[in-house]
């Protein structure tokens, strides 16, 4: 195979990657900022946290009993009927903190990946404008 048609099987798919960066580096300018911004990464992980923390509250007596009478050999039978979500499955009483803290953890490091990709967005699109005159060069060359 050609050095030509070489480089084209290389450069076609890292130019249709590169081509939308800058545009969404742009376009992602707010999004960088709610995910470095402490007092939103907050939010976040207390609104997991309450949820999570309803959600294992929730009673599944009811729904275990109508398991029960469909299917009376399953363990369905056996939970009580003021049992919670949270009991049934045997999670910690701080289970819901911890996925609080997993949530803002995660958007912390989420923040820092799109501050990166903003940082090299500029590059990367430079680097797709070389490639693709690079890519017409050789192209033309061929041609000849």
């Amino acid at each position: 195979m050609r050095s030509t048609a070489k480089l084209s099987l290389v450069a076609l798919p890292l130019l249709a990657l590169a081509a939308p960066l800058p545009a969404a580096a742009n376009g992602m300018q707010g999004a960088v900022a709610t995910l470095n911004d402490p007092a939103a990464q907050d939010r976040m992980a207390e609104t997991i946290t309450a949820m999570v923390g309803a959600l294992m509250q929730m009673q599944v007596g009811p729904l275990a009993k109508a398991v029960a009478q469909i299917d009376p050999e399953s363990d369905a039978a056996y939970i009580p009927p003021d049992a919670t979500l949270g009991e049934v499955t045997g999670r910690d009483p701080d289970y819901a903190d911890r996925m609080g803290d997993d949530v803002r953890a995660t958007t912390r490091m989420a923040g820092h990946a799109a501050s990166a990709l903003a940082a090299y967005a500029p590059v990367l699109k430079d680097m797709a404008r070389d490639l693709a005159a690079q890519w017409e060069r050789e192209r033309a060359a061929s041609r000849r």
